[in-house]
């Protein structure tokens, strides 16, 4: 199970990361945009992730994530069970949804570090 003190510890440490609460939701972000956001409850977690490849993740682990709802289709956006995700797994979907809102040198510097 992961929590919002989980991300919080990883976001800590990807540049340019900032925390912030709107509306009772816990929301992570670079500038405006937000990659990782938490609901009130704390039990789903959204978090940026490409369009194109959100119908495979969904359908290959269906237990775990799911469609952000109707008007965030828009947007790079999946989300997930919190009690479901694996520590390990976070890190890497976090990891990558920070990569797609930070510049590609910042990118390319987490990477390689």
């Amino acid at each position: 199970m992961v929590t919002v003190a989980d991300v919080r510890a990883l976001a800590r440490t990807l540049p340019r990361s900032s925390e912030h609460l709107i509306r009772d939701r816990v929301k992570f972000r670079v500038g405006a945009i937000v990659y990782v956001a938490f609901s009130r409850d704390e039990t789903t977690m959204g978090f940026g992730y490409p369009k194109e490849e959100r119908d495979g993740l969904i359908a290959a682990e269906p237990d775990l994530f799911f469609l952000p709802r109707p008007s965030d289709l828009r947007f790079h956006w999946v989300c997930c069970h919190t009690a479901r995700l694996d520590h390990d797994h976070m890190v890497e979907l976090v990891t990558e949804a920070w990569r797609m809102v930070v510049p590609k040198f910042l990118a390319r510097q987490r990477l390689d570090g």
